[in-house]
């Protein structure tokens, strides 16, 4: 029931403990559980033990696009493997092997779709994209 009366979003899982977040960012465990509580009353951001989501709300308010952009990638039959593992150090959403007239599929925010087209072009064994950028979510 839960997932049939649920819907899909975007959020951005950060698994950290919050007395070690509050040590990276130099304040105390009750100054970030004040900060947080803000936050998570604007509806940006969600808590629980061991992690904080950014929700859909919480990343558009930092600039980032929740309608990605996907990109479609043939790969040589003969550098696929190494075209893989290069696939796996670019900072994207998600990154898929597929099979049918093309191999891959990249998942980016639009934001970073020229810096990541810049990457693959340096992979050997690319032979060609295909981009699309999503205009709004449907459902």
């Amino acid at each position: 029931m839960l997932y049939k009366k649920g819907k899909a979003t975007n959020t951005y899982t950060l698994r950290v403990k919050q007395d070690e977040l509050a040590s990276q960012l130099d304040i105390s465990r009750q100054a970030l559980n004040v900060h947080l509580h803000k936050l998570k009353n604007h509806g940006y951001i969600r808590t629980g033990r061991g992690f904080i989501d950014v929700t859909e709300k919480g990343l558009s308010a930092l600039g980032i696009s929740t309608t990605p952009a996907f990109i479609l990638i043939k790969v040589s039959p003969f550098k696929r493997i190494h075209v893989y593992e290069e696939l796996r150090e670019l900072q994207v959403s998600r990154a898929f092997r597929i099979a049918g007239e093309v191999d891959g599929l990249i998942i980016v925010e639009r934001e970073n779709l020229d810096e990541v087209l810049k990457k693959l072009y340096a992979i050997d064994g690319i032979e060609d994209t295909r981009s699309y950028v999503t205009i709004e979510v449907i459902k």
